[in-house]
C-alpha cells in the first residue's frame, strides 16, 4: 500500500524514494536507518494548513506535535511550512530554540513540568504554556510574578471522552494523569485562579483524547464538552476565551487493514462542529488549533534494516533477525502495534514465505512483525519496515548498548543526513568511573 505513495519499485526491483535507490542509501549510511520522504511530510503539513484555512471561518492553527519526531531539521521543516510547534520537555524546548523556531509559536505541554523547565520557558519567552494541573498553575503564577511577566496560558481539560485506541494512549478519560477534570470541578477552579492572577492571561482551553485515533467523532464530542465549558466561563466571568485547542491523535496506516479518516475530512468535520457549536452557544469563534504529529511524520518514515540470521523451526515458524529491534521500534512490544515490510533489494519478487521479523535485543518479546509475507529472506537482504516515522526515533532506547540509528531526509535533489548515527564512544561519553575504583590487574 505504501508503494506509489511513499516509495516506488525501480528497474532493479529495488525500493526507491524520490528517485533514490534505498538499497544504495542503506549501503551508504548503514543500518538500521530511519529514512523520511521529505516531500511527503511537507504535503501533509500543507493538507492540514490549507484545509484549516479554507474550511474554518475563524483563525486556525496547526501545531506539529514534536514528541512524534523532533530534530533540528524537523523544526525547520515545520517552520517553513507555516506550522506552530508543540513541545513537552526542556529538551524539546532547547531543540526548538537551537533550530531558531519562533518562540511565540511554541506551545509547552506536559503533566509534570519541572520548576527548571518552567523557568526555562519563561526566561526564553515561550509563547504559550498549556497548564496541566493546579499545582503547576500555582508555581507558574509565582514564577511569572517574580520575573515581572504576564504569561499566556491554556488549561488542559479532561473532557471525559475516550478515543477508540489502545488503553496506553488514551488520555481524555476521567481517570487520566493528564489535565483538569470538568466533572470534579478542577477545571473551573483553575479558571478562577487564572482569572484572578495578574501574572497569567487565560487565552484558551486544550484537550487531547489519545493517539492513533481513526475517526473524528470522539474529537467532535470533546469539542462539545469544551465549548460548554467556554460558555460557562463566559457566563460566570464575562470572558470569551480566544483559543480552542483540540489536540491531535489522528491515526495513520500501519497495515493494509487500517483505514483512518482522511485529513481533509477530519479537519472539516471538526471545524464545522466548532462553528455550529459556537453559534448554538452564542460564542465568538475562537482560534481553532489542532496538534497532529503522527499523521504528518508517521507514514513518511520507513526503517531500513539488514537481515542477519535466518532460523527455521520445523512445522513452527521461520525467524528472520534484523540488526535493530525494540531499541529503535518499541511500539510492537509496548502496544502490540502491527507493521508491514518488504525486502528493499527484492521488492518485485513473489512473497512466497511467511516470516516473523525478530529484533536483536535480548528479549523474547522483541518481535517487530509476526507472520509477514516476504520472499524467503537471505542473510544481507535490506528490509524496509513502513510507517515508522513517528514515535520511533523519539522513543529510542540504548538497551543492549546498541547505538542510536541515523536519520536521513530524502527529496528529489538529494539524500541528506539530519541525525548522525551514534558511536560507541558517544554512548559512554557521559559516564564516569569514580576515583575510588582503582584499576586492578587480573593477573
Amino acid at each position: 500500500m505504501f508503494v506509489g505513495e511513499v516509495v516506488e519499485i525501480n528497474e532493479k526491483n529495488h525500493l526507491e524514494m524520490q528517485g533514490w535507490d534505498l538499497v544504495e542509501v542503506a549501503s551508504q549510511h548503514g543500518t538500521p536507518l530511519y529514512v523520511y520522504n521529505e516531500e511527503y511530510m511537507r504535503r501533509k503539513c500543507r493538507q492540514y494548513l490549507e484545509t484549516m484555512q479554507s474550511g474554518y471561518n475563524g483563525e486556525g492553527r496547526i501545531i506539529f506535535a514534536g514528541k512524534a519526531f523532533l530534530t533540528l531539521a524537523m523544526c525547520r521543516l515545520v517552520q517553513e511550512e507555516g506550522l506552530c510547534l508543540d513541545v513537552a520537555s526542556g529538551g524539546e524546548i532547547y531543540t526548538a530554540l537551537q533550530a531558531g523556531f519562533p518562540r511565540e509559536k511554541i506551545y509547552f505541554h506536559g503533566n509534570n513540568k519541572t520548576p527548571a523547565e518552567i523557568d526555562m520557558a519563561l526566561e526564553n519567552r515561550v509563547g504559550n504554556i498549556v497548564v496541566d494541573n493546579l499545582m503547576e498553575l500555582d508555581y507558574l503564577e509565582r514564577a511569572a510574578g517574580e520575573k515581572g511577566l504576564r504569561v499566556d496560558i491554556l488549561l488542559r481539560v479532561k473532557p471525559g471522552v475516550t478515543g477508540d485506541t489502545h488503553k496506553y494512549i488514551q488520555t481524555g478519560q476521567v481517570d487520566s494523569k493528564f489535565g483538569l477534570g470538568v466533572a470534579d470541578g478542577q477545571a473551573m477552579t483553575a479558571v478562577k485562579n487564572a482569572m484572578d492572577s495578574s501574572s497569567l492571561r487565560l487565552k484558551g482551553l486544550h484537550c487531547h483524547i489519545g493517539s492513533q485515533i481513526k475517526e473524528s467523532s470522539a474529537h467532535q464530542l470533546a469539542a462539545g464538552v469544551l465549548m460548554d465549558l467556554m460558555q460557562e466561563i463566559n457566563s460566570l466571568h464575562g470572558v470569551q476565551l480566544e483559543e480552542l485547542n483540540l489536540g491531535g491523535g489522528l491515526g495513520i496506516r500501519h497495515t493494509s487493514g487500517d483505514a483512518p479518516v482522511i485529513i481533509e475530512d477530519y479537519v472539516s468535520s471538526v471545524a464545522e462542529t466548532v462553528y455550529l457549536g459556537c453559534q448554538e452557544r452564542s460564542l465568538d469563534l475562537p482560534r481553532l488549533s489542532l496538534e497532529p504529529g503522527r499523521s504528518i511524520a508517521g507514514e513518511a518514515g520507513i526503517t531500513l534494516y539488514t537481515v542477519g540470521n535466518i532460523k527455521d523451526i520445523p512445522q513452527t515458524r521461520t525467524y528472520a533477525a534484523v540488526d535493530g529491534g525494540m531499541m529503535d521500534n518499541l511500539r510492537p512490544a509496548l502496544y502490540n502495534a502491527e507493521y508491514e515490510a518488504m525486502l528493499a533489494n527484492r521488492a518485485g519478487e513473489e512473497k512466497n514465505s511467511v516470516v516473523t521479523v525478530a529484533g536483536k535485543a535480548c528479549e523474547s518479546g522483541d518481535i517487530l512483525i509476526r507472520d509477514c509475507r516476504l520472499p524467503y529472506p537471505r542473510r544481507g537482504d535490506t528490509m524496509a519496515v513502513f510507517s515508522t516515522g513517528a514515535y520511533h526515533y523519539s522513543m529510542y532506547s540504548w538497551y543492549n548498548r546498541v547505538p542510536r540509528p541515523g536519520v536521513v531526509f530524502v527529496r528529489k535533489d538529494g539524500v541528506e543526513e539530519v541525525a548522525r548515527r551514534a558511536t560507541y564512544e558517544e554512548m559512554v561519553s557521559h559516564e564516569l568511573i569514580p576515583p575510588h575504583m582503582k584499576t586492578r590487574s587480573c593477573s
